[in-house]
């Protein structure tokens, strides 16, 4: 706060710039604080959102929702291709932002690199909650989410078996999922053949940046704020993502919005990143104390779900897991512990870059980022499983392609986007649903 640079003053640049703009510079500085004052957080724009339109130029691939309940829509994606592999894919995305983070461009989507290899893919796409949701809990979103997405992929497409992938705290509540149908009672109608997780925590004793916020006096601070909200506001966690890197996420942008009156840049992470969601009151403090602050999802039966205490060591199918090397919010070291609470085999995979660079990595030529992957060993701290893998300068979706083809089945005839007249007919999305226009192109 107290660097020169951030003072006109005493900034040569700006100084400079003012000079020889003779003062345009100072005064699209000024409409720049104008726009950004009237929104009310009092922080500079990170993105210049003019040139995105969700549905045109994000989130474009053509799909139709299929079911709706008061969490989420589930999205079905048209095929592409002549013929599919039988057993879908379906995606649990987190709920902090909305899903189309891995549907933006064409060449960057994560769902249409899927589809164009022949798979059918269903993605959850979840519901902004208002004051009134105050009392869903993470029950709710456990059974109205990835357990109610599996039920009607297997209805649709008329498989046994599903592949399922989670993101972020998505993941974590896909992993509190599979250790739900891993649990004694529910192993005759399990229908997973194999879980992917991306960036995803499921033992929080060292959790990244956010572990700066978590205790007693600040979870009861936030509780004092969800009990007069119902709900903890996305703009709220994201001014707090971005207290934790002052430099690159706030002050960066005052000298170059204000000062050099220059506009933030046009980024479709970014832009995506601004739309955030809110998360209801009884969910956001069960997570916040019984899986951040107790850690208890990686003890035995030490998290009780929808009726059933919950045990990740009961998990004994195939997992592909899958970390970012420069991730500040789920810390690799951490997502490698998975390695000693599951039972299953394990394929590890570290990617460069971070949270969401390391996940949104298409296959491009040249390769702009690697990875390493192998067998997890949870014998092995997470440096030496590093040391003894090769790396490999490439996007790690064709390795992971690879590991789920050899998991996957016959190739049949695409299925049909839900006939209409039975109980899975497509629906046009409803604004009213979601609290504003929705985020996708569903044609």
């Amino acid at each position: 706060m107290r660097s020169p640079d951030n003072y006109f003053w005493t900034n040569p640049l700006a100084i400079n710039k003012f000079v020889e703009t003779e003062g345009e510079s100072l005064r699209a500085g000024l409409q720049n604080w104008l726009e950004d004052t009237s929104k009310g957080d009092g922080l500079p724009a990170t993105v210049d959102k003019t040139p995105f339109k969700v549905g045109e130029t994000l989130a474009n691939t053509p799909g139709k929702v299929v079911c709706r309940n008061e969490l989420m829509e589930l999205i079905q994606y048209s095929p592409l291709t002549d013929t599919v592999y039988e057993k879908p894919l379906v995606i649990t995305p987190p709920w902090i932002n909305k899903y189309y983070i891995l549907d933006l461009a064409p060449k960057k989507s994560f769902i249409r690199n899927l589809v164009s290899k022949g798979h059918t893919v269903f993605v959850v796409s979840w519901k902004n909650p208002t004051a009134e949701m105050r009392e869903v809990g993470m029950d709710d979103y456990l059974m109205q989410g990835p357990v109610t997405a599996l039920e009607v992929a297997q209805q649709i497409t008329g498989a046994k078996q599903v592949h399922v992938v989670g993101y972020c705290i998505g993941g974590t509540l896909l992993a509190s999922a599979m250790a739900w149908f891993n649990h004694p009672d529910n192993l005759k109608t399990n229908p997973v053949e194999d879980w992917t997780l991306l960036t995803s925590l499921v033992d929080f004793e060292h959790p990244g940046d956010l572990g700066v916020f978590i205790n007693e006096d600040t979870l009861k601070h936030l509780e004092e704020t969800m009990a007069e909200q119902g709900y903890l506001d996305g703009k709220q966690m994201g001014t707090t993502m971005r207290m934790l890197r002052p430099v690159e996420l706030i002050w960066y942008f005052f000298i170059n919005n204000y000062l050099y009156g220059k506009q933030p840049p046009s980024i479709d992470m970014l832009f995506w990143n601004d739309d955030s969601t809110r998360m209801p009151e009884a969910m956001h403090k069960f997570y916040l104390r019984q899986y951040y602050l107790h850690n208890k999802l990686r003890e035995s039966d030490g998290v009780t779900l929808a009726g059933h205490p919950i045990d990740l060591r009961r998990i004994k199918q195939p997992l592909y897991c899958v970390a970012a090397e420069e991730d500040h919010i789920t810390p690799w070291t951490q997502v490698y512990q998975i390695n000693k609470l599951v039972q299953g085999p394990v394929r590890f995979t570290l990617s460069t870059s971070g949270h969401i660079a390391g996940v949104v990595n298409p296959p491009v030529d040249p390769p702009k980022r690697s990875y390493w992957t192998g067998d997890g060993d949870a014998e092995l701290a997470p440096e030496a499983w590093q040391a003894q893998q090769k790396k490999v300068t490439d996007s790690w979706w064709n390795n992971w392609t690879v590991w789920l083809g050899e998991r996957s089945d016959k190739q049949v005839k695409p299925p049909k986007l839900a006939v209409p007249g039975t109980n899975h007919s497509p629906m046009p999305p409803e604004p009213a649903f979601w609290n504003r226009d929705f985020c996708a192109r569903l044609v």
